[in-house]
């Protein structure tokens, strides 16, 4: 497996790479991840990977990937040779799924286990035919991607508890990070959030940042801000 990660990825999402420039150049020589996500990854391509590696940083492949076994294989393994640190995976998708997007990764990068949307809370999971609610599916959904030896979990701050009798070395990645100001504003589509310090002191691995520091005046002021609240020293580096 490759070197330890570093515990905060920044969301990139935008039609294409140019308006990210600008961000990559200031965020340059950070300990980050960048988080490529659907939208960004549908626009430019999976060069957008390349682009991201060139720039020194590792990326987080963020495809929240749910189909039937033999097609989710066939993604991983073609992510896999993209050199991504981490690749999401639905768990909704079931173990048969999951044990072979693991298989086809070989170990070249970590399956993260996607348990609930932070979009959602329990009345919309309810509609769509999960009526445990939000808490109750997260806990299984963890318990599931743990036996079947996923390298972690994406999951909300508010169900991090549910994550605590678990191996420590299996990742809690967690989005939904916002400042106090930005939790009482609530203006986006994010339901279940918590500051990063909250998130760190419930035993988060890995922060998912996006508008916070994308949107900020200055990106890597506020990059190195979070970045101190996990006790990471901002210094340039290896990326990894």
């Amino acid at each position: 497996m490759k070197a330890p990660l570093p515990r905060l990825a920044v969301a990139m999402d935008a039609p294409s790479v140019e308006p990210l420039e600008p961000i990559l150049d200031e965020l340059a020589g950070l300990p980050i991840l960048i988080k490529v996500g659907l939208s960004l990854f549908t626009a430019v391509g999976p060069s957008v990977v390349h682009h991201m590696r060139l720039a020194g940083f590792p990326v987080f492949l963020d495809l929240k990937l749910h189909d039937i076994p033999h097609q989710v294989a066939l993604a991983v393994e073609a992510a896999a040779r993209l050199d991504v640190a981490m690749l999401t995976v639905h768990l909704a998708g079931g173990r048969a799924m999951l044990e072979a997007a693991l298989t086809a990764a070989r170990g070249r990068t970590r399956i993260i286990g996607v348990t609930v949307l932070t979009s959602l809370g329990d009345a919309e999971l309810a509609e769509v035919g999960c009526p445990l609610g939000a808490s109750e599916t997260v806990a299984r959904r963890l318990q599931l991607a743990h036996s079947v030896g996923l390298q972690g979990a994406v999951l909300s701050p508010r169900e991090l508890q549910l994550a605590a009798r678990l191996d420590p070395r299996f990742l809690r990645v967690v989005p939904g990070i916002r400042s106090h100001h930005e939790q009482l504003a609530a203006h986006d589509d994010q339901q279940r959030t918590a500051s990063a310090g909250q998130a760190v002191q419930d035993g988060a691995s890995v922060l998912v940042v996006g508008r916070p520091i994308v949107a900020s005046p200055d990106p890597r002021a506020a990059a190195e801000a979070i970045l101190a609240e996990l006790g990471v020293a901002p210094s340039v580096g290896s990326q990894g």
